[in-house]
């Protein structure tokens, strides 16, 4: 199982190009909607609100691209290569997942310190450590997707769903514009998806509040959804390839 890890890791380090995409386009985006047309009182608001929505965004957009070279591991015959080893389904998406938890942290870390460095943003330590920390953890639902994703459908085909599936949570879940904005039925939508509680529960640190056992619930249901449905694709194309 470790040896597995380690060499999806390795593998990983030898593709950096998706890593450097999910730091550099949070971060650009993270800049340009904190210090264009936001001044004034909603300035200080702003930075702190947009900060942990686009460390959302790019973790996700990250933990997407992890799953997008499952659909070539299929082609070359890695997937029936691991189907012969003592590695059962779960541990195979457990070691895959393990990787895509390494891959947000460029994300993450990208855009809060563009907040500290360039935005002025300044906060507790622990408030710093309690936000990436559940960035961090709570990005593996999103990993699971991209990887069901990926076990499920051909390369490009997984590339345009994963590009889809980013946009879709990115927009209603709130991170591009705040849920607060949003008619009530499309905020009530919101609150139900797996990126609006996952980028809640850290906003609320920012602020200074405690986080929700119901957004917490709530992403730990898809959680749960996501990891079947990773594990049954993964069932699924060691069928088939």
């Amino acid at each position: 199982m470790l040896g597995y890890i380690r060499l999806e890791i390795a593998r990983a380090r030898r593709d950096p190009g998706y890593v450097i995409m999910g730091f550099t386009m949070p971060v650009v985006m993270y800049l340009l909607f904190t210090n264009l047309g936001v001044a004034g009182d909603d300035h200080g608001w702003a930075v702190l609100h947009v900060m942990v929505s686009m460390a959302a965004f790019g973790a996700i957009g990250s933990a997407f691209n992890n799953g997008a070279g499952i659909a070539e591991d299929r082609t070359a015959g890695w997937l029936r290569q691991l189907r012969i080893t003592p590695l059962a389904p779960v541990q195979v998406i457990a070691g895959k997942a393990g990787t895509g938890m390494l891959v947000v942290l460029p994300a993450i870390a990208g855009v809060c310190l563009s907040a500290a460095l360039l935005n002025g943003v300044r906060l507790e330590i622990w408030q710093w450590a309690s936000i990436v920390l559940l960035l961090w953890a709570g990005s593996l639902p999103f990993t699971l997707l991209g990887l069901a994703i990926g076990y499920r459908f051909s390369g490009q085909t997984a590339a345009v769903l994963n590009i889809a599936a980013n946009l879709a949570l990115a927009i209603v879940g709130g991170l591009w514009l705040p849920a607060e904005t949003f008619p009530s039925w499309l905020k009530a939508l919101a609150e139900w998806t797996p990126s609006f509680a996952y980028a809640d529960l850290a906003r609320k640190i920012a602020f200074g509040q405690a986080p929700g056992a119901g957004v917490a619930l709530i992403l730990t249901g898809w959680l749960v959804a996501f990891g079947v449905l990773a594990v049954y694709g993964y069932r699924r194309a060691g069928r088939v390839v």
